[in-house]
């Protein structure tokens, strides 16, 4: 990975800059509307899908040396029980370079699929960080291939925190269509390793906009939550919440934005069957297919009284509009039919 003391600063300039970068390659997730989930939220509900890899790789493709030293013939190696996996290997694919992906066994069938899917190599490990670091450390001494994180790296974060541009441009375009000609008043985010939500964070920086996180609370894996209530980031997750994209510790880079410099006004955290019930709704009402660990912020947006209580006393009669970030789409039929049996 590229050196990230060579990284440019994690900051909203930064952030348009990756936007640049990478716009060529990623397609742009439109913002939806459902009058049914506004209804119910007592807010707008705007939902969006992640991309990120792709800036990582093109940061490394320019770093000086790296192909004349053979960087795209050994290639790049992650781990990742699924989203991040399928974002690197097209990013690899399209660029012309192998990928290694390390995974850990449990992971869903279709998120393996998908990946070998985009030319990549699978590797299969633990599920803890640690089985799956321990595996790629081994895959690199194998092969030479260069580190991906997937999240605390600041390129990843950089690249992530993308989705918020596109999100806020495409939110305030639909509001002034109303009528009106203020933007977004919050956005809410999942969070597992952090660079996502603190990604999306940057972008806001300095707009106004409030930046809030949710974890699932299953097994521990709100981590950033309880770290921010200790003052010191958790370093371990051992969580198997059906939010499986979430089971993993807060980075330390994402760590800096939330915690340290406030980026993130608040973390929140929802337990499975919140997650159960918004996934429901989106399926059903929206008909949109997303995993649990996309739909931990609307959980939050229509099961945290906490959360409603503060929207209905800081934004009125109007309330906010809020874009709630929808993280990945990546389950099948048998892992949704484990989630909702027939009763």
């Amino acid at each position: 990975m590229a050196d990230p003391l060579k990284s440019p600063p994690l900051t909203c300039p930064s952030v348009l800059t990756a936007h640049e970068k990478i716009k060529g390659f990623i397609h742009v997730t439109p913002v939806l509307r459902c009058t049914y989930l506004d209804d119910l939220a007592s807010s707008k509900v705007g939902a969006f899908k992640v991309r990120g890899a792709f800036h990582a790789v093109r940061r490394l493709m320019e770093e000086e040396g790296w192909e004349e030293n053979g960087g795209r013939v050994r290639g790049v190696v992650t781990h990742s029980s699924g989203n991040h996996a399928q974002a690197l290997a097209l990013a690899a694919k399209t660029m012309g370079i192998p990928a290694h992906i390390v995974m850990p066994t449990i992971s869903m069938p279709s998120k393996i699929a998908a990946t070998q899917g985009y030319g990549a190599k699978v590797i299969f490990s633990g599920s803890t960080s640690v089985e799956r670091e321990a595996k790629v450390e081994e895959v690199i001494k194998e092969t030479g291939a260069t580190l991906v994180p997937p999240y605390d790296h600041p390129d990843i974060i950089l690249g992530q925190g993308t989705l918020g541009i596109e999100l806020q441009e495409q939110a305030s375009e639909m509001i002034r269509e109303q009528g009106r000609e203020k933007g977004l008043d919050a956005i809410i985010a999942p969070c597992g390793g952090g660079g996502m939500l603190s990604g999306t964070a940057l972008s806001c920086e300095g707009t106004g906009i409030f930046v809030f996180g949710v974890e699932p609370s299953f097994g521990g894996a709100d981590d950033c939550k309880r770290g921010i209530e200790q003052g010191k980031r958790i370093e371990s997750v051992k969580s198997l919440t059906i939010a499986d994209g979430l089971r993993t510790p807060v980075g330390v880079y994402p760590w800096s934005i939330i915690y340290e410099r406030k980026l993130v006004r608040e973390m929140f955290s929802v337990g499975e069957e919140e997650i159960k019930k918004a996934l429901r709704l989106v399926l059903e009402r929206m008909k949109v297919v997303v995993e649990p660990s996309a739909v931990v912020g609307l959980a939050v947006a229509l099961f945290d009284e906490g959360f409603r209580r503060m929207v209905e006393r800081e934004g009125g009669e109007e309330g906010w509009d809020l874009g709630i970030v929808f993280s990945g789409g990546n389950v099948g039929i048998e892992a949704l039919r484990g989630l909702f049996p027939a009763s």
